[in-house]
């Protein structure tokens, strides 16, 4: 079995299919609905990864204090410094990898929907499932205002404020300069995610159909709010400094 069909069979269809029944189901078969709908689906779907890796993210933070005193206490031996910081990872359950595992999931699933809004609905080569009708009609027009089958630069605009917003959230602090290669490839990480990310998906969105603009807001939307829960009772739990092994849930 080839990858091409292991990649359609696996996510394209079934993606493809989703949205067709949603936008069948949704009043006036608008689209943009279905569009929104399938976002939910898809970040409910991927939930136990996208809140696993945020709980981590949250004590890789709490933890940065110790982390630093080891890196000062073993600057000089590479070797016990890396088995000290296992060691505090296993302690308090963190695994710094799960973000790397979490890339891998999310990936795939976004590339999908971008081809799925870039190609549409009514442009077939996809076969639907035995329960699934495409409608007669579908409306492109999200609730009548915005025709998602072409840019819209208010939709552009909402994609890449909104992953702003969503960035200063998870880096509300940029890091200091640092003094060695690491830390300071560190704060460029930083400073691109928060400030030149943003401004990559406003770009990417003002060349694309107003469909991915409008995924990726509510994707962005979802995983803000999500994230906001998160980190308020972390900070329940953070607070006072104790249970640093709560948050788990």
């Amino acid at each position: 079995m080839s990858l091409t069909l292991i990649y359609n069979e696996v996510l394209y269809r079934p993606l493809y299919n989703a949205l067709v029944f949603l936008t069948g189901l949704v009043p006036g078969h608008d689209i943009g609905i279905a569009i929104v709908l399938l976002t939910v689906l898809v970040r409910i779907i991927i939930f136990p990864f996208t809140h696993r890796g945020l709980i981590t993210q949250i004590k890789m933070k709490k933890l940065e204090p110790e982390i630093k005193k080891i890196k000062e206490s073993y600057k000089n031996n590479t070797e016990e410094q890396n088995k000290k910081m296992m060691e505090l990872y296993k302690e308090h359950g963190v695994n710094p990898l799960s973000g790397c595992f979490l890339l891998l999931i999310q990936l795939p699933i976004l590339i999908t929907l971008y081809q799925l809004f870039l190609k549409g609905l009514l442009t077939g080569g996809v076969a639907l499932y035995s329960f699934v009708a495409m409608p007669e009609v579908v409306a492109t027009s999200f609730l009548g205002l915005v025709n998602l089958s072409v840019p819209n630069y208010f939709l552009a605009f909402l994609a890449g404020f909104s992953q702003f917003l969503q960035m200063k959230l998870s880096n509300p602090k940029i890091p200091q300069k640092g003094s060695n290669m690491k830390d300071e490839m560190a704060r460029a990480m930083a400073i691109q995610a928060t400030y030149i990310l943003p401004l990559v998906i406003f770009y990417i969105s003002t060349r694309f159909p107003a469909a991915l603009s409008l995924y990726w807001t509510s994707s962005n939307v979802f995983a803000t709010l999500h994230e906001a829960i998160v980190r308020s009772r972390a900070k329940l739990s953070y607070g006072s400094g104790e249970g640093k092994n709560k948050g788990n849930n």
